[in-house]
C-alpha cells in the first residue's frame, strides 16, 4: 500500500490510470531490496505512465541508484527536486555525483543548499555523503570534520544514528586510529540494537563497561546515458512527458562510470 502523501501525488491522474501507476510503485518497495533490477523496470513503466508526478520521478531515481546508473538517478532527482521544490534527496545527488567519480562535483552541490533548511536527518545524511566525497579525494581529515556534527551523539541513539557513528568509526580507521574506530563502531552497534523496532525517533543510550576515551566535536548540468524521457509517451496519458527536453531541458548527456 502507498503512503499518503504518494496517494494524494497521484490523485492528479485519471482513476485507472492512477491504479497502475500506484501497482508499480508498491511493486518497486517491495522488490528494491532483493531485486533492484526488477524495482527498477516497474519504476520506467509508473515513469512512463506518470512523468510529472514528483514521487514518480524520486522512485525512478531511487532504483537507478540501487542498480548503479548514477547519471539517470542525478537527473531524476534533479527533475524530482524542479518539480516539488524540496531538497530532501540532496544526499543521494551527492553521492551520485560520487558515483560518476565526480567529488568536487558533489561537495560543490553540497555546499549550495543551506544546511538548516534541511530536516535533521537529511542534515546527517549529507554529512555522511560529503564525508564519504572528502575520502574519495584523499582528505581522510576534512572526512572526519564533515562528520562531526551536533547528531554525532552518543548518549541518544536515533534513527540516523547507527550510520553516522560508523562513518565516523570508518573515518578515524582510514586515519589509523583504530581504538577509537572499534569505539564508534561498538557505539553504531549500541544504537542499532537500542533502537530495535522501536517506533520512537530517539531513545536514550547508557553507556556500560566500555570505557570511551575520545571526544567529539563539533553543480553542473546532470548526466544521463538513457534515453527513457523519450519513451515516456509510450504508455498511459496522464501526466506524461512527451520529451526529454520538456522533462529535463537540455541536459548533457554522459556514460556513468560507478565507483
Amino acid at each position: 500500500m502507498l503512503d499518503r502523501v504518494a496517494s494524494n501525488e497521484l490523485k492528479t491522474l485519471s482513476k485507472e490510470n492512477a491504479e497502475g501507476v500506484a501497482l508499480h510503485l508498491v511493486m518497486v518497495s517491495q522488490l528494491i531490496e532483493e531485486d533492484p533490477e526488477l524495482a527498477h523496470q516497474h519504476a520506467i513503466s509508473a515513469a512512463r505512465r506518470a512523468g510529472r508526478i514528483g514521487v514518480v520521478r524520486e522512485t525512478l531515481a531511487i532504483t537507478a541508484y540501487a542498480t548503479g546508473d548514477y547519471a539517470l538517478a542525478l537527473r531524476e532527482l534533479r527533475t524530482y527536486r524542479r518539480i516539488t521544490g524540496r531538497d530532501d534527496q540532496l544526499p543521494m545527488m551527492v553521492d551520485s555525483e560520487r558515483g560518476l567519480e565526480r567529488p568536487e562535483r558533489a561537495l560543490e552541490l553540497g555546499r549550495s543548499v543551506k544546511r538548516g533548511t534541511l530536516s535533521v536527518p537529511v542534515q546527517v545524511e549529507l554529512a555522511i555523503a560529503m564525508s564519504g566525497a572528502r575520502l574519495d579525494l584523499g582528505q581522510a581529515e576534512e572526512a572526519l570534520v564533515e562528520l562531526q556534527i551536533p547528531q554525532l551523539d552518543p548518549t541518544t541513539a536515533f534513527t540516523y544514528s547507527p550510520a553516522l557513528f560508523g562513518a565516523y568509526g570508518t573515518v578515524l580507521e582510514e586515519l589509523g586510529r583504530e581504538d577509537e574506530a572499534a569505539t564508534w563502531f561498538a557505539r553504531a552497534d549500541v544504537a542499532a540494537e537500542a533502537l530495535g523496532d522501536d517506533d520512537d525517533d530517539m531513545i536514550e543510550v547508557i553507556e556500560e563497561d566500555i570505557e570511551f576515551n575520545d571526544e567529539s566535536s563539533e553543480t553542473s548540468d546532470a548526466d544521463s546515458n538513457s534515453d527513457l524521457d523519450s519513451n515516456f509517451e509510450t504508455e498511459g496519458t496522464d501526466g506524461a512527458v512527451d520529451s526529454a527536453e520538456e522533462a529535463d531541458g537540455n541536459e548533457s548527456e554522459s556514460t556513468p562510470r560507478g565507483e
